[in-house]
């Protein structure tokens, strides 16, 4: 029975190989050579000593890596939960998917501005939608002469395709995305938030009455 099953775990990389090389010169299976090699390593102190000396260090630093870790996740919330000078919000729509696209865009700035736009954005999918709508947040940001801007939004497509690598960005959407991120080159301090679709109503309402105004359009006689 080995009274010791985790002394892979606590075996350096050069022990591993030379129980490896042990196993194949001897005929012996790995854990015996493992076994052997350690013990060795341990000297006169004994295989005991050596597991409970290393099974502390690996938990200590265990331990160092975890509160790193928490150091680290407490100054990124830390960061993320500083509310910025400007903040704003997007979405986009299209009725049907594809059909007529309506686009929403709430700004927020100092001293009480406020920006709201609802507006027709051609036909799309909803994806489509979503761009134009983060893409004239971001013209009407850089007109404002916005900085330290957060902007929200509740598609994963879009904040996940201008956030992530140029590899797994969408080609059907690859003009969007260049034109967003020459954008965001011209406003220090862009952050990009995915929310949940209820924590977006204000720019899910101008989307919605910008699509209502392109059904009423369509429908009222000439």
């Amino acid at each position: 029975m080995n009274d010791f099953p985790d002394l892979d775990r606590i075996a350096y990389k050069a022990e591993r190989a030379a129980s490896r090389r042990l196993a194949l010169a001897a005929g012996l299976s790995a854990d015996e050579a493992l076994r052997r090699t350690l013990e060795l390593a341990a000297g006169a102190a004994g295989l005991a000593a050596l597991v409970e000396l290393r099974t502390g260090m690996l938990a200590a630093q265990a331990a160092r890596d975890a509160a790193r870790t928490a150091i680290q996740r407490a100054a990124s919330a830390q960061r993320d939960a500083r509310p910025t000078a400007w903040r704003a919000w997007f979405d986009g729509s299209a009725k049907p998917n594809p059909g007529r696209c309506g686009i929403g865009v709430r700004i927020e700035g100092p001293d009480g501005l406020l920006v709201e736009r609802a507006e027709a954005a051609g036909h799309g999918n909803s994806s489509e939608a979503e761009y134009r709508a983060l893409i004239a947040l971001l013209e009407t940001a850089v007109t404002h002469g916005a900085h330290e801007l957060t902007v929200h939004g509740d598609s994963r497509v879009v904040i996940d395709d201008v956030t992530g690598p140029d590899l797994y960005a969408a080609p059907a959407l690859a003009g969007y995305r260049a034109r967003a991120l020459a954008l965001i080159a011209r406003l220090p301090g862009v952050r990009l938030r995915w929310v949940p679709r209820h924590k977006n109503t204000g720019a899910d309402a101008l989307s919605q009455r910008a699509l209502f105004s392109v059904e009423t359009d369509a429908t009222t006689p000439t």
